[in-house]
């Protein structure tokens, strides 16, 4: 039999969305002699994860009960087909092949690797826009432009006390401080999901790093801490979380929590409860996990090759999705086995299926994160972008993270994250530009950022202090990401499915790229000045971009431009610097 051709091709990777239709075909140069079936575990998500949580819980083999053959609709002589509806979240995988009882002892299969199919919830396919909130920061530095002692308090008298040994912790933002600005998150900003840096205890006198301690050097991973709330003999801190949990989703978004499974702080519970999932070093010392090159000493490492860690971990999961809890975000994902997360997901899934899982893999391998994307069925991971530069860096960037999302899982691009430097601290112009490129050149509309970008904030967030936000002040983006957001939201060239192409602009420091939609419509083109200082010329050829016309909308500043043209089809557009 000549050599069969699949649509989609052997080895394709798709991400789609709960409500899709899914086709798939076969062809061959000859007529079939016999049926064409689709091999395939689509539709067959509970099966799959009950395979997965019994070969971990009672050390049953898997036996891919999920697999079924599928009879696919017979076109003409030469083509197959079959066409589904994706109904469960999950990662499901699928190939063709050719059957005839009469003249085959085996199935005649199409070569190459299965097509791998990553269906999520169709809640998420657009209009991800996340606003990332840490807590504490909405104490008393919040409307200030740099943080500061109480008046009455220096630097010289903590320091006096904390050499006699006193801990001194100052007030923190709390839950309560952070549900008043829910309509300036929600409704000014546009966004949809909130995302906390974590909630749970930390170390106060025992093991503490600066002066409030690292949120993520949780002492129980189930615990709330208590500093985020206020004294009220009628609601306890967990209580209190419950508060703005139920005011986001009355506000018809979404909560995701920062949850750093891969180890603890001093003294956590698990220390006393089950001292054997410590990993300890050669002398018997707790050791501490690090990345590039840095040891994270306020925090210890978990042994995640203990098989009950992982029950552990899932009720935890589990503990947080009860209480309502929409998508969690996994910190240092990579360093935790592939098997475990696989077992982690599938446990969750069980009964939250929408549930949004988004790993930080920054320090990790590239290959990792697709696989715990792919095969251990997380959804979102951090996108890279915020570390990008120069045009080249961010074009060769961007076409990996637009092929992983696609196919994997969504790279969610984050202008700014509690790692790197605020944005404007190198100039308001830098910070506009650079949110509008992490916004504009996202995928199914995955943009984020961290509390005070709307506001200029300089001064750097340090998770064991309490960083100023520069709140309210008068110069800043909220408009801006505003628009940003609706954009998102209402253009179908940034929803699922939405085709972004990069188009030489023959500029050093611009980035010009087309989108459009799934079907090639609703097309748009989007320039990026990268100097933030000094205006620059883009120029194209009208049959690189998605559209030609003689004027052009700007559709985040309301302006309509006049394109410059040129010879043989060239348009052209100058560009103020950081536009």
């Amino acid at each position: 039999m000549a050599e069969l051709r699949q649509h989609p091709g052997s080895g394709t990777h798709l991400l789609l969305h709960c409500g899709d239709i899914l086709e798939f075909r076969v062809d061959s140069p000859e007529p079939i002699r016999g049926k064409a079936y689709l091999r395939t575990n689509l539709g067959n998500a509970g099966y799959h994860r009950k395979e997965i949580i019994e070969h971990v819980e009672d050390e049953i083999t898997p036996g891919f009960q999920d697999w079924n053959n599928l009879p696919m609709e017979k076109i003409d002589d030469f083509s197959w087909k079959i066409r589904l509806m994706l109904t469960e979240e999950g990662h499901f995988e699928a190939k063709c092949f050719i059957y005839n009882s009469e003249t085959m002892q085996e199935p005649f299969w199409v070569s190459g690797d299965n097509v791998h199919i990553n269906v999520e919830p169709a809640a998420y396919c657009c209009a991800n826009g996340v606003y990332c909130a840490f807590v504490r920061q909405f104490g008393g530095n919040k409307n200030k432009p740099v943080s500061e002692f109480p008046s009455g308090i220096s630097q010289g008298d903590l320091t006096r006390l904390d050499q006699q040994g006193y801990s001194v912790i100052p007030p923190s933002g709390t839950f309560r401080d952070l549900i008043k600005e829910l309509d300036h998150i929600f409704n000014d900003l546009h966004c949809r999901i909130l995302h906390l840096l974590p909630i749970h205890p930390g170390p106060t006198v025992y093991g503490r790093m600066g002066r409030f301690g690292s949120p993520y050097a949780a002492l129980d991973f189930t615990g709330v801490n208590p500093e985020l709330a206020q004294f009220d003999r009628k609601a306890t801190p967990l209580d209190q979380f419950r508060e703005l949990l139920d005011a986001v989703h009355m506000k018809g978004g979404k909560l995701f929590i920062d949850i750093a499974i891969n180890h603890t702080g001093w003294a956590a519970k698990l220390h006393e409860t089950h001292p054997e999932w410590l990993v300890r070093d050669s002398d018997g010392s707790i050791h501490s996990p690090g990345a590039w090159g840095v040891t994270w000493g306020d925090l210890t490492e978990l042994d995640h090759s203990k098989l009950e860690l992982w029950k552990y971990l899932a009720g935890v999961f589990r503990y947080w999705c009860v209480r309502g809890v929409d998508g969690f975000r996994c910190d240092a994902a990579y360093m935790i086995p592939e098997s475990a997360w696989e077992y982690i997901v599938a446990k969750i899934r069980e009964e939250f299926p929408e549930t949004i899982f988004l790993l930080e893999g920054l320090g990790g391998e590239p290959a990792v994160t697709a696989n715990l994307l792919n095969r251990a069925n997380m959804n979102w991971a951090y996108s890279e972008l915020f570390q990008n530069y120069t045009r080249s860096q961010i074009e060769g960037y961007l076409k990996y993270a637009w092929q992983q999302s696609a196919g994997d899982g969504l790279m969610i691009h984050y202008a700014e994250t509690h790692d790197n430097l605020r944005l404007a601290a190198t100039s308001n112009e830098y910070a506009k530009m650079r949110t509008a490129l992490s916004a504009l050149t996202s995928f199914n509309g995955a943009f984020g950022f961290t509390n005070g970008v709307e506001w200029f904030a300089r001064e750097k967030i340090d998770v064991h202090e309490s960083s100023a936000l520069n709140w309210g002040a008068s110069e800043n983006q909220v408009a801006h990401i505003r628009r940003l957001n609706t954009i998102l939201a209402e253009l179908p060239c940034f929803h699922n499915g939405s085709v972004p192409a990069f188009i030489d602009c023959h500029a050093d420091n611009c980035l010009l790229l087309g989108r459009t939609d799934a079907d090639g419509g609703s097309a748009v083109l989007i320039a990026i000045n990268l100097d933030a200082r000094r205006s620059a010329t883009v120029s194209w050829n009208i049959y690189s971009a998605p559209f030609d016309a003689n004027t052009v909308h700007d559709l985040i500043s309301g302006k309509v431009f006049e394109l410059t043209r040129g010879p043989g089809g060239e348009r052209s557009l100058l560009l103020p610097g950081g536009a």
